[in-house]
């Protein structure tokens, strides 16, 4: 078994031997793709989500040198038409290019690929010598010609190299960028690449043409957080597989789904972090497996940057709410981040945020990330924003007891620490104040902004969680209108009702902002539905 060629399935074995969940549908697209113009693919995807996991089990599929055909037999790709036809057929390249960056972190390191590689394919195809003008591309076309060959060759983590050591110069005229994107385009790009490989398949954080190798690099087919095709499913957990793991381990899904969901990854509405659910389920509780990810640093910078309002819309983000975003000029170059624009999509690749293609607008995706969120907040000292997170337990138990004047006032105080937001000139703006001051509710409730009554929208519905004895709240916002106005208006269009299903105790929460004296008005009334009959509601007395 080799470091970088013939690996086996060892490390596939050891994936089966462990919790697994059958992603092996990708093998039957990458199928596809052999002995095509399609044959490059690139998938990008954030940390932790199974992009080494797939590599391992392309490796254990392709490879000649082994047997897996027990591995895959009780899996998906086993019924799939292309099972057999490719089934351990390939000679395989394998290798993590990050092995490489942290064995080499300097100019070196790109010779070290070339030359390691190359010895380990000499010690399996002997009868083929390596002559002294030879690079690694080179003798591979003259392996391919002796013997008829066809690789298939796997880079996981392929630009690591670019991450942490792009930016140092190779020589007096070269970065380090340039030599790596001159050696891939001289592999993946000439000619002869399509005799030597039957399919490439590289992974990566970020898309190729990040470092201005679209032009050098074009032929290989793309699937990012941004732009996943079809391979949506295939790196990250559905809801069903999910529901099917909380079941085996006696977990609650709703905590799950609560800390770990919310990516929208192309057609994939509900998809899961699978890292952190893996985890999750191997200790029996949720928390958050975020941390170690070694981005932190980073987005704690970009959101420093503050970006055209970037401030402005990561408070609206935190407080449930929506960015829109155009992800299409970024450069994809970790380097080169100059808008607001750039800084949301570098937190779609890598994790913070996900993307919903069909509107454009990028949200934080659950609590697990959410945090992280807040922690990069707090690490850039934005003190009136942790303020109001601070705060927003005392918010909460509050409207729960009926305080409608403490209501009001901590209305105020949030509205006076974030004067910036959106000039607070509409319902929006105190949806996003609202939202946020509302924060710690997260922890008991689902919130959902914009929420669909049939007969319009509810501005914002607080129902609890499974096994949380509190009342929904529905609240309603009004600018610079009559407080009782609010009130009337969840009345009219029947939002209570509507949430009846989920518990029979709801707060009606309605909230006034008055332009001319820059003061909220709050009104609570509690409402008892049975049987979509109200039984009875009236304003709470103020305490």
């Amino acid at each position: 078994m080799g470091i970088y060629i013939n690996k086996g399935n060892e490390g596939f074995r050891r994936i089966r031997n462990s919790e697994y969940v059958d992603k092996s549908g990708l093998i039957a697209i990458v199928n596809k793709t052999l002995f095509t113009e399609q044959s490059f693919s690139c998938v990008t995807r954030s940390r932790r989500f199974g992009k080494t996991m797939a590599a391992k089990m392309l490796c254990a599929y392709y490879d000649k040198s082994c047997d897996s055909r027990s591995l895959f037999a009780d899996l998906e790709i086993a019924s799939h038409p292309s099972f057999e036809q490719h089934l351990n057929k390939y000679p395989v390249i394998s290798i993590d290019a990050g092995f490489f960056v942290s064995m080499h972190r300097n100019k070196s390191v790109i010779e070290a690929m070339n030359t390691g590689i190359i010895r380990e394919v000499n010690s399996v195809y002997t009868n083929v010598p390596v002559l002294e003008e030879d690079d690694l591309m080179q003798y591979l076309i003259r392996v391919s010609l002796t013997t008829g060959d066809r690789f298939i060759f796997i880079i996981d983590e392929w630009d690591a190299v670019l991450r942490e050591c792009g930016q140092m110069m190779f020589d007096d005229r070269q970065t380090i960028t340039d030599v790596y994107v001159d050696w891939l385009r001289h592999m993946f790009k000439s000619e002869p690449a399509n005799q030597v490989f039957a399919g490439v398949y590289i992974t990566g954080i970020l898309p190729i043409k990040k470092y201005n190798t679209q032009s050098a690099l074009n032929n290989f087919i793309e699937y990012s957080m941004v732009e996943p095709r079809r391979m949506g499913k295939y790196f990250g957990f559905t809801k069903d597989e999910v529901k099917g793991l909380a079941a085996k381990y006696d977990m609650d899904f709703g905590e799950l789904e609560k800390w770990y969901d919310g990516y929208q990854i192309g057609d994939e509405m509900s998809m899961f972090n699978p890292n952190s659910v893996i985890q999750a389920v191997g200790i029996g509780r949720c928390r958050s497996f975020w941390a170690s990810t070694g981005s932190f640093d980073a987005v704690t910078s970009y959101i420093a940057m503050n970006y055209d309002g970037l401030k402005d819309d990561i408070i609206c983000m935190l407080g449930g709410g929506r960015v829109k975003v155009d992800p299409t000029g970024f450069q994809n170059d970790l380097s080169v981040v100059r808008s607001k624009d750039d800084v949301l999509t570098v937190l779609i690749h890598l994790g913070y945020l996900s993307f919903d293609w069909r509107r454009n607008e990028c949200y934080v995706p659950n609590k697990e990330v959410e945090g992280e969120l807040v922690n990069a907040v707090k690490n850039n000292k934005w003190e009136e924003v942790v303020k109001s997170i601070n705060l927003s337990e005392r918010l909460l138990e509050a409207t729960l007891r009926g305080n409608s004047d403490y209501v009001a006032k901590a209305l105020d105080a949030a509205h006076s620490e974030h004067t910036s937001i959106l000039s607070y000139n509409d319902e929006n703006s105190l949806a996003c104040v609202v939202s946020l001051a509302y924060y710690y509710a997260r922890n008991d409730y689902h919130i959902h902004r914009e929420y669909p009554t049939g007969e319009g929208y509810a501005d914002i519905v607080l129902i609890p969680r499974k096994n949380v004895e509190s009342p929904a709240l529905v609240i309603e916002l009004k600018y610079d209108k009559d407080i009782k106005a609010a009130i009337s208006q969840i009345k009219e269009k029947n939002y209570p009702q509507l949430v009846a299903d989920y518990t029979g105790d709801i707060l009606l929460v309605g909230i006034n902002y008055d332009k001319n004296t820059k003061r909220h008005e709050c009104r609570i009334e509690r409402m008892i539905i049975n049987d979509n009959t109200v039984l009875h509601g009236k304003e709470i007395a103020p305490l």
